[in-house]
């Protein structure tokens, strides 16, 4: 399992846009993708869980990578929250 932590710099926060390119990076991967904020989780593969968070800016999250490829899911994923969010 590999994980890390990120604070949201978009000033929205996950809304639409960046939620429908999350879950699109995310399906590339076998491995499960978990974001957790405030005790509750998302898998990183369904839109309206991931939106359902309530995520805004300033808000810190935990991204959690399980699986077969965890470690190209881990560097691909990091590097999307960085990007677009």
């Amino acid at each position: 399992m590999k994980s890390f932590e990120y604070v949201i710099k978009d000033e929205i926060g996950i809304h639409a846009r960046p939620a429908g390119l999350l879950v699109k990076e995310a399906k590339k991967y076998e491995s499960k993708i978990v974001l957790k904020k405030d005790g509750k989780t998302a898998e990183a593969t369904k839109l309206m869980a991931v939106m359902g968070l309530g995520v805004k800016c300033g808000n810190k999250i935990e991204v959690e990578i399980t699986g077969s490829d965890e470690e190209a899911a881990y560097e691909s994923i990091k590097m999307f929250f960085e990007e677009n969010l």
